[in-house]
């Protein structure tokens, strides 16, 4: 079965808690489809890890595992935008248990520390997918994210999110997922408030129509005191041999995406969005070159903003450290910033 889509034409509004807990400078990019990756190199566990590219106090709805997977390949062409310096140590203690500590030193904000733990049992579904699984992730302030991972039946995987901001609870997501052999459908539960009056419902729709050509839809309902509306968004992706494309059209505008792997060393992407609320197109090139034998990762990144970067990974064997070295710049805001990463682990 075709990992199905994630769209990305849901308002920001309907992914968060209430107005205003959301940092104000907070990146737009996450990579496509919500694919997060704390620093070059260093991947999260099953079901996530610990959480650079978003600020631990951001309050977050997560969509559905399954979903933020699909297109991973093309989340790995761009580069992830890095600032400052840091520092990830990995350690395994046994096949169940592992434990990450983070330090990043920014210069555009207050530097920080991520203690996170990851607990992974027996049941193993695949190279990713263990059940059951719990992930904890603190930080310095004291804000946690909690993950628990759960397989009901062979399926039907389950998955709650608790997070804080220091004492405040602002995200609890409940997630229910069911895997046929040629459709996903998927319900998650956000932020329910019964004395409140707010939930955010969202209900998750992909059929396989052929080998290659995935069709499908999400309807997402949201409720709070003066406000409630529902938006609908329909999907479709299409897997060749060397290439995936992706359309996602929604009230909101639409989403395109179209990754292509030229040889073993070679990878692009584009990405390509329209907002009709905002009035606002944008366009993004990625590209990646894998040099093996010099142990060396570099990607590359130009979008319509006037944005340039790039991320140069280099591997150390014997030794289990990469580095990593990053370079970005605006030229519309004349801002510039780079970052080093070290990852040991």
């Amino acid at each position: 079965m075709h990992p199905p889509l994630l769209p990305r034409l849901l308002p920001p509004a309907l992914l968060t808690a209430p107005r205003g807990q959301r940092p104000a400078g907070e990146s737009r990019r996450q990579g496509p489809c919500g694919t997060r990756r704390d620093a070059p190199g260093h991947r999260t566990g099953p079901g996530g890890g610990t959480r650079s590219r978003r600020d631990a106090t951001a309050p977050l709805i997560q969509l559905p595992r399954h979903r933020r997977e699909a297109s991973a390949v093309l989340a790995e062409v761009f580069p992830q935008q890095m600032e400052g310096v840091k520092l990830i140590v990995t350690k395994t203690l046994s096949s169940h248990f592992q434990v990450t500590h983070t330090v990043h030193m920014s210069t555009l904000g207050p530097s920080s520390y991520h203690f996170n733990a990851t607990f992974v049992g027996d049941r193993q579904l695949g190279p990713t997918e263990a059940f059951p699984t719990l992930i904890g992730d603190m930080d310095n302030s004291g804000s946690l994210n909690a993950q628990v991972l759960h397989l009901v039946a062979e399926r039907i995987r389950t998955k709650a999110v608790f997070q804080t901001h220091q004492t405040k609870f602002v995200t609890w997501q409940f997630d229910g997922e069911y895997r046929g052999d040629d459709c996903t459908a998927t319900l998650t539960l956000g932020n329910p408030d019964l004395l409140g009056e707010s939930v955010i419902l969202v209900a998750h729709f992909l059929q396989s129509i052929t080998s290659r050509l995935v069709l499908g839809g999400e309807m997402v309902y949201h409720r709070r005191p003066g406000e409630e509306g529902a938006i609908l968004t329909l999907a479709g992706k299409y897997t060749a041999l060397k290439w995936v494309a992706t359309l996602n059209v929604g009230y909101g505008g639409a989403h395109a995406s179209y990754y292509h792997r030229a040889n073993e060393q070679v990878q692009v992407g584009v990405e390509l969005e329209a907002n009709t609320r905002l009035q606002d197109t944008t366009f993004a090139f990625g590209y990646q070159l894998n040099l093996p034998q010099a142990n060396m990762v570099f990607r590359g990144l130009l979008d319509s903003n006037w944005s340039v970067g790039g991320v140069l990974e280099k591997k150390l064997p014997p030794l289990p450290v990469t580095l990593a070295l990053g370079a970005f710049l605006n030229h519309w805001k004349n801002r510039f910033h780079c970052g080093f990463s070290v990852i040991v682990g």
